[in-house]
């Protein structure tokens, strides 16, 4: 194995001083030609960090909310997500959206630029919360698809009664094993070949999840479900199903917080906010067509016991080899998922680390091995043991809460209003100049409380279901 040591040469805007920033612009400008992204590459990122475990927990949900209440909610979701998106793809470029010619290349980043500093610190705290969750849910999202795998087999082979139970940590520590790996992926600009495999593994399993849901209705002869959804012991019960059904869907949709990263891979011209704009709605009219495919016909094949989970709830049986293959799927999706999420986690604390000790060998020194057979690639201690620290840390707290619907309906909720719609409205303000009482400030101020008390009862509703599942 050969070493050769090479230094980081890392340029990292806002976090510099002005004249050192106006000199980083023009590299970049000059080295612009390396941006490589485009409208397809940007709509596989958005789709693998969109449809992953929230897609499955969609058909419990509208079976909370019934067959009114629950497809127009997935609209309404749909709808904030595309306000949202819009309004932030234009705070990409400062002044002008599109010409700038200030580049903000980072929700984080961002924020700071429109709102200050105070403002950063707080949107730092829930990004990175938001972020580490998502990464959290797709380690409990994942063992459950493997752990379906093998009670599918034995299902098979023993009789659908039989008492086939497997646990979640080994397939949680083997998928953890897998990141640690994946997680050396330098940043977004490497990723648009798993991206691509994601998105299709994630149009692979809907596609299933449709088809099984569909077959089931043909098979029962009809429709099941209510108006009114899955009955409950009480009025309250039922209000805290509806309040965590609300922040399941809520999970399933946003992905503001690495919105501005995907744009940022984007070539140019064509303006990298229209490109993303128009990338946005085609990859929400995509996931919502998915969504509303697998949520309705999970409820419908199965009525009142639709299972949490679509695919490893065990609502179908056979074709066991179907099932299978749609876990096996789900698992590939959330290996290039999963990094999706952390990506932006890795590059805001190495930048960090960058900018605190600039002369730190183990920060900033990378090291080219060369192994026997394989091409040579380089390596940073830093990059190593934080990368696979956040990793160990994700697969352990996913084994101490391994609740599917609970878990996303609290992540979802708590993330919701402030990452997808608080802090995009606000920058917006800034980035346009809107004047507080106008008819536009009054909408967006509206749309952004209403969007609050929905966040609101979603996080109510997934806590007291965390806190059941745990102790009850």
């Amino acid at each position: 194995m050969k070493l050769q040591k090479t230094i980081n040469l890392h340029c990292c805007p806002l976090l510099l001083p002005q004249l050192m920033y106006q000199q980083c612009l023009l590299k970049e400008l000059k080295l612009k030609w390396e941006c490589e992204g485009t409208l397809w590459t940007a709509v596989a990122h958005i789709i693998t960090g969109v449809i992953g475990a929230g897609v499955l927990s969609l058909a419990w949900s509208i079976a909370q909310l019934g067959w009114i209440a629950g497809p127009i909610c997935m609209l309404a979701f749909a709808g904030v997500t595309i306000v949202s998106t819009y309004l932030l793809c234009d705070c990409y470029m400062f002044p002008h959206p599109e010409y700038g010619p200030n580049r903000v290349k980072s929700y984080m980043d961002a924020v700071r630029f429109y709102l200050g500093e105070k403002q950063h610190k707080v949107s730092g705290v829930i990004a990175q919360e938001s972020l580490y969750g998502n990464n959290l849910a797709y380690v409990i999202t994942s063992a459950s698809s493997i752990k379906a795998i093998q009670k599918s087999n034995c299902y098979h082979r023993e009789g659908h009664k039989a008492a086939c139970s497997y646990g979640d940590t080994t397939y949680m520590l083997l998928f953890g094993g897998v990141q640690v790996v994946m997680s050396q992926i330098p940043d977004f600009h490497n990723m648009e070949w798993l991206s691509v495999v994601a998105a299709i593994m994630s149009f692979t399993y809907s596609f299933i999840g449709f088809g099984l849901g569909f077959a089931q209705v043909i098979e029962n002869g009809r429709i099941q479900g209510s108006i009114t959804g899955v009955p409950a012991d009480s009025v309250a019960d039922k209000l805290w199903l509806v309040f965590q059904a609300l922040g399941d869907i809520a999970f399933a949709y946003p992905y503001s917080i690495i919105l501005l990263e995907i744009q940022d891979t984007l070539k140019s011209p064509p303006p990298e906010n229209k490109t993303m704009k128009t990338a946005s709605m085609i990859a929400i009219f995509v996931t919502t067509f998915f969504y509303l495919c697998c949520g309705c016909f999970g409820y419908a094949a199965f009525g009142n016991n639709t299972p949490g989970n679509l695919l490893t709830g065990f609502g179908f049986y056979e074709p066991y080899w179907l099932i299978d293959f749609a876990n096996a799927c789900i698992v590939l999706h959330l290996v290039g998922g999963y990094q999706i999420f952390s990506q932006p986690v890795f590059a805001f604390v190495e930048r960090w680390f960058t900018n605190k000790f600039p002369s730190s060998g183990f920060v900033n020194n990378f090291y080219t091995i060369k192994l026997p057979l394989l091409p040579s690639f380089q390596m940073n201690p830093l990059k190593i043991c934080f990368r696979t620290a956040y990793v160990a840390s994700t697969t352990v707290i996913a084994m101490i809460f391994p609740y599917f619907n609970q878990v996303l309906g609290v992540l979802g909720a708590l993330n919701f209003w402030p990452l997808a719609i608080y802090f995009p409205v606000e920058m917006y303000f800034v980035q346009k100049k809107i004047q507080p009482w106008t008819r536009k400030w009054v909408v967006l101020r509206s749309f952004s409380f209403f969007c609050l008390l929905v966040s609101i009862v979603g996080l109510i509703g997934s806590i007291e279901g965390l806190i059941s599942a745990k102790f009850g």
